[in-house]
C-alpha cells in the first residue's frame, strides 16, 4: 500500500472507530440517564382495584427515586388483555410499562385467541407484592376448617355452591383447584365482582368462596362470615392466627393475587435493572409497608430473571387448572 493511501486508510480507521466509541458512550450515556420523560405505567382494571392501588404505590416510589413522573394509566378491557396488547406493540424503550397481574397468566389459557405470548413478548422487570386469597364461609355453615367443608360438601353432594369475582379471574382458579383437589360435586356462581359475590355469601345465596383478603376480611372481622385458611405457602400478617391451605393437608397448593412490573421485549438490560432496583429497594421503605399492610398484600424481592422463571411456571401451572373447568373466552 503506498505511504498516502496508508495514511488515508489509517485515518479512515480512526474516524469509524471514534465514532463507533461515541456512539457506544451516547447510547451508555441515554441509558444511564433514563428516564429523561414521563413514563406510562399500564395497569388493565379500572382505577381503585387492587392491581391499580399497588401500581399506584410503585409508580410513587419510582417517581422519588429516579426524578421523572410515573403515570399510572388505566387501560381496562377484556380481563386486561388489552392493555397487556397494547404495551405488546410499545417501543421497547422503558418508557411504557405494563402492570401486570396473575390474571394474565391465567389469560393465556382462558382466551382461545390470545394476541400475546406473556413469557415471550415481555421482559420481566420485578415482582411487586402478592395478596392472599382467603377461604371463607358463610357464617351459618357448620364447619370450623377446611377438612370439615371438605366432609359436610361430601355429605351433601350437589347442594352446595362456590362464588367468584368472574368466570376465568384468580378467584374462580383458586375455587376450581380446590374443586378438583378434592372431587367435590359443588357448583359455581360468578358474579360481577367480588363486592356481589361476598354480598350474597354473607346472605347464604352461596355457601363459599375464595376471595382476595382486602374483600373478604372486614366481613370475617365484623362476624359476617368465617375464615378457613389463606391460599399462600406462608401465613398472612394480617391472620397470623389463620393456616394456610398447606397447613390445612393440601399440600403445594399456593395461591395468590400476584402484581408485578414488565416491559416490551428488547427493552435494555440496563433500564430493567434500574426499574427493579427501585422496587426492590422500596419493599424496605416503612411507608410502602404500611400501605401494603392495608391491602394485606405482602411485598416479594427478586431479580428481573426469578420474576420470568416465576411468571412462566405461574403460566404453566394455571393451563390444567383453567382447561379441566372447561372455562373459556373467545
Amino acid at each position: 500500500m503506498a505511504q498516502g493511501h496508508k495514511t488515508r486508510f489509517l485515518r479512515h480507521a480512526a474516524t469509524l472507530l471514534a465514532g463507533a466509541v461515541g456512539a457506544l458512550a451516547l447510547g451508555a450515556s441515554a441509558q444511564a440517564a433514563y428516564p429523561e420523560k414521563p413514563v406510562h405505567i399500564v395497569v388493565g382494571f379500572s382505577a381503585g382495584g387492587t392491581t391499580d392501588v399497588i401500581a399506584r404505590i410503585m409508580a410513587k416510589e419510582l417517581t422519588q427515586e429516579l426524578g421523572q413522573s410515573f403515570v399510572v394509566e388505566n387501560k381496562p378491557g377484556a380481563g386486561s388483555n388489552i392493555a397487556t396488547d397494547y404495551v405488546r406493540r410499545a417501543a421497547p424503550d422503558g418508557y411504557t410499562l405494563l402492570f401486570v397481574a396473575v390474571t394474565s397468566a391465567i389469560n393465556q389459557t382462558l382466551y382461545k385467541n390470545v394476541s400475546f405470548d406473556l413469557t415471550k413478548d415481555f421482559a420481566p422487570v420485578a415482582l411487586g407484592a402478592k395478596v392472599p386469597n382467603v377461604l371463607v364461609v358463610n357464617s351459618e355453615v357448620p364447619v370450623k376448617s377446611v377438612q370439615e367443608l371438605v366432609d359436610y360438601a361430601k355429605a351433601n353432594p350437589g347442594k352446595l355452591a362456590f362464588a367468584s369475582s368472574g368466570s376465568g379471574t384468580s378467584i374462580h382458579m383458586a375455587g376450581e383447584l380446590f374443586k378438583q383437589r378434592t372431587g367435590l360435586d359443588v357448583l359455581h356462581v360468578p358474579y360481577k365482582g367480588s363486592a356481589p359475590a361476598v354480598t350474597d355469601l354473607i346472605g347464604g345465596q352461596v355457601q363459599y368462596m375464595f376471595d382476595n383478603m382486602p374483600s373478604a376480611w372486614p366481613h370475617v372481622m365484623g362476624g359476617k362470615l368465617k375464615a378457613l385458611a389463606v391460599t399462600t405457602a406462608k401465613r398472612s400478617p394480617t391472620a397470623p392466627d389463620l393456616p394456610t391451605m398447606q397447613e390445612a393437608g393440601f399440600d403445594n397448593f399456593d395461591v395468590s393475587s400476584w402484581f408485578g412490573l414488565i416491559a416490551p421485549a428488547g427493552t435494555p438490560q440496563e433500564v430493567i435493572d434500574k426499574l427493579n432496583a427501585v422496587i426492590v429497594k422500596a419493599q424496605d421503605n416503612p411507608d410502602v409497608q404500611k400501605a401494603f399492610a392495608g391491602l394485606g398484600a405482602v411485598g416479594e424481592k427478586t431479580t428481573p430473571a426469578e420474576f420470568g422463571v416465576f411468571i412462566k411456571s405461574e403460566v404453566e401451572n394455571w393451563a390444567p387448572v383453567v382447561k379441566a373447568s372447561g372455562a373459556q373466552v373467545d
